[in-house]
């Protein structure tokens, strides 16, 4: 997208520095020209001549309101550096944030207020898109750092779910976090990973698969040949272990639902 502006004056300089004030355009930008008329001279000072005319031109991102959006919103957190570089990769627009030492206050607690910004700037991009764009921010290399933490703590939590056979719930993640995960889960044998939750809420679930669904982690029963946890021997005798006996107490008759019989046992008559 290119933004444009026709200038005039009483020279070519003049004509393209007023193009370029109505253009606005910010310092780091550079501003091309190109001469429409040279303009003439008065004759004698006092006759004819016509005012030069440049049209001042550069390139806008296509993403140029995302990015004043986003600087607004960083000039109001009290961050007055701020570099932005957009482009487009695959249906993804890839937004690269530079705020010097300030990169900290821009992340936030776990990412929180990046998240939030990236969350805002998404609804900015696809408000008059005909198609939808994912949208991903990144300070530094947070993202790239982010995703080898995510990764380490599926890879633990999946040796968790194994060891002792029993489900592990993480904390609630957004939809790029919580796909890390699923995708580091893929690579682990053993165990499975689903969704669950809705809106803010939303985390992974880390489940066993049937070889590992066990009260005590991996079924070692076919391995060993012997019983697995649930049977064992008598470290004493060398055997079995003695069972306790079971007792069994007399089933109570079943209560009679009989309309005629007494409510509170036998009434008797009085004699007269």
């Amino acid at each position: 997208m290119i933004k444009e502006a026709i200038g005039t004056g009483s020279t070519v300089e003049e004509a393209f520095e007023n193009a370029k004030a109505q253009l606005n355009a910010p310092d780091d930008i550079m501003v091309e020209h190109e001469i429409i008329d040279e303009g003439k001279k008065k004759t004698f000072g006092l006759f004819g001549g016509s005012p030069a005319q440049v049209r001042a031109f550069y390139n806008v991102s296509r993403f140029a309101a995302a990015e004043e959006y986003i600087t607004s919103i960083l000039h109001a957190m009290g961050i007055p550096d701020v570099k932005i570089e957009s482009e487009e990769v695959e249906g993804t627009v890839q937004i690269q944030l530079d705020c010097g030492n300030d990169q900290g206050t821009v992340i936030g607690r776990r990412g929180e207020t990046l998240d939030a910004i990236q969350y805002l700037t998404r609804l900015i991009i696809n408000k008059d898109e005909e198609s939808y764009k994912r949208v991903s921010i990144n300070i530094g290399s947070y993202r790239e750092k982010r995703e080898e933490t995510l990764k380490e703590l599926a890879r633990k939590s999946a040796a968790k779910v194994k060891k002792y056979g029993r489900n592990i719930s993480l904390d609630p993640m957004n939809p790029y976090e919580r796909r890390v995960i699923h995708t580091a889960i893929q690579e682990v044998e053993g165990v499975d990973s689903h969704s669950v939750g809705s809106d803010s809420d939303r985390r992974v679930v880390i489940t066993p698969t049937d070889k590992y669904r066990q009260s005590g982690g991996y079924n070692s029963r076919d391995d060993r040949g012997g019983r697995g946890r649930g049977g064992g021997y008598n470290r004493d005798r060398g055997g079995p272990r003695d069972k306790k006996p079971q007792t069994t107490t007399p089933s109570r008759p079943p209560r009679s639902d009989n309309s005629s019989a007494a409510r509170y046992g036998k009434i008797e008559p009085k004699n007269n």
